[in-house]
């Protein structure tokens, strides 16, 4: 069974942008400013959400200053991820480009755009191409647009893609290749040492049948043009600077069987995984924040709860949602394991996990919400500035959805 949650994500950063005229004379496009930080920052904050770990950006014109910009882009991000770079020997092109870094490519794999921004549920092309059938070597994000003049759109039968077509008129709607992609490594057997993604590669793989494609909608920006770039300058902090649901873990997203810290002793509550679905379709984080004190008692160690956790959140992604971030708290007072038998500010009812998902996430605590089954959950999280809300059972999904809609918090919107 393929796994929904992807560990690597190449990324396309090797352009010239010359469409930006003076922005790009000495500046790859991928790191200008915009919105306070990197572009590319912006873009693998993102990523991380859904669980990618390893970025390998895909270099090629203005390598060495890419290179230089990888530690501060990396301090940025909420989640420490491994950057590495594939120079491409010259001008090779976005297929080119892949096919000299095929050896560094996992079996499957993300690939996006270094230049582009979709506002998006990723975990719905994940959770698509973990269904493909093994002939199906690419998956493809689609977004609908009003008018798709400046793009190629594609032709569809169902969600098989079967052809590329060249810009429409202006003014005529149409569904575009977003740049995020699922490629099964199979897939660059098509690529040559110089060639287009675009152009080359994807249009053979629609025409043997081989590629399949996932359309949403929401917020979309490509930074090549200058109108462009500055409206992501202006819009991307708003769009990008969610607002944020935090779930107690035992009794509230699993029934709380008393130290649970395996797979086999861990059930789902009712509507829990559907729950975690709406929230990342609405737009926000989701982020769980849970005592495990069964950690200091000795029932299970760290490496369970971090197994049973990643566990967790690859369930979330294979219906379509995401776990963006967890905080535990292994310590207890009676603690029986010495290492853990202190007082500590991250044991609920303290707030310290929830702090400090709060500051490395960039959160707004009047933006954010706590669902806890206990009174402890609810004094954390108000000794964080967050609204909490007492679960007593049922229909989690139902729950989170009458919350979500009367949060008076702006929807996700295009």
């Amino acid at each position: 069974m393929r796994q929904a949650t992807l560990r690597q994500c190449a990324v396309l950063v090797g352009g010239l942008g010359t469409r930006l005229g003076a922005l790009t004379a000495d500046t790859p496009k991928p790191l200008l400013d915009c919105g306070g930080r990197p572009f590319l920052a912006w873009l693998l904050r993102e990523l991380v959400r859904f669980g990618v770990d390893e970025i390998l950006l895909l270099t090629g014109h203005f390598s060495e200053k890419v290179e230089g910009a990888v530690p501060a882009i990396a301090g940025l991000l909420p989640r420490e991820v491994r950057i590495v770079l594939s120079r491409e020997p010259d001008r090779a092109g976005t297929g080119g480009a892949l096919h000299h870094a095929r050896e560094r490519l996992d079996q499957r794999f993300l690939l996006c755009n270094g230049d582009s921004l979709f506002d998006f549920n990723l975990a719905r092309l994940l959770a698509a191409s973990a269904q493909d059938a093994d002939d199906v070597l690419g998956r493809l994000a689609l977004r609908r647009l009003d008018d798709a003049s400046r793009y190629g759109v594609v032709a569809m039968q169902d969600d098989r893609i079967t052809a590329f077509r060249e810009r429409p008129p202006a003014g005529r709607a149409g569904v575009i290749n977003a740049g995020v992609y699922v490629l099964d490594r199979r897939a660059l057997d098509w690529a040559r040492p110089h060639c287009s993604l675009e152009r080359d590669v994807l249009p053979r793989l629609a025409a043997s049948g081989a590629l399949r494609g996932t359309a949403a909608d929401g917020w979309f920006c490509d930074i090549g043009i200058p109108e462009d770039f500055f409206r992501a300058d202006r819009e991307i902090p708003q769009k990008l600077r969610r607002p944020a649901l935090f779930l107690d873990r035992d009794g509230v997203l699993n029934v709380d069987h008393g130290w649970v810290g395996s797979r086999d002793r861990f059930e789902w509550m009712p509507g829990a995984i559907a729950a975690v679905r709406l929230a990342t379709e609405a737009g926000w984080h989701v982020l769980v924040v849970t005592n495990q004190s069964g950690v200091g008692r000795g029932h299970y160690d760290e490496a369970a709860v971090r197994d049973l956790h990643a566990w967790m959140a690859e369930q979330a992604r294979r219906a379509g949602g995401t776990i963006d971030d967890v905080r535990y708290c292994p310590f207890h007072p009676e603690a029986s394991i010495a290492a853990y038998r202190r007082v500590s500010d991250w044991r609920k009812p303290e707030p310290g996990m929830i702090l400090d998902l709060l500051r490395v996430w960039e959160l707004d605590p009047g933006r954010c919400l706590l669902v806890g089954d206990k009174q402890t959950d609810l004094q954390a999280a108000a000794a964080a500035g967050v609204r909490g809300h007492l679960y007593a059972g049922g229909d989690l999904a139902a729950c989170v959805d009458d919350l979500l809609k009367n949060s008076r918090i702006p929807p996700r919107s295009a």
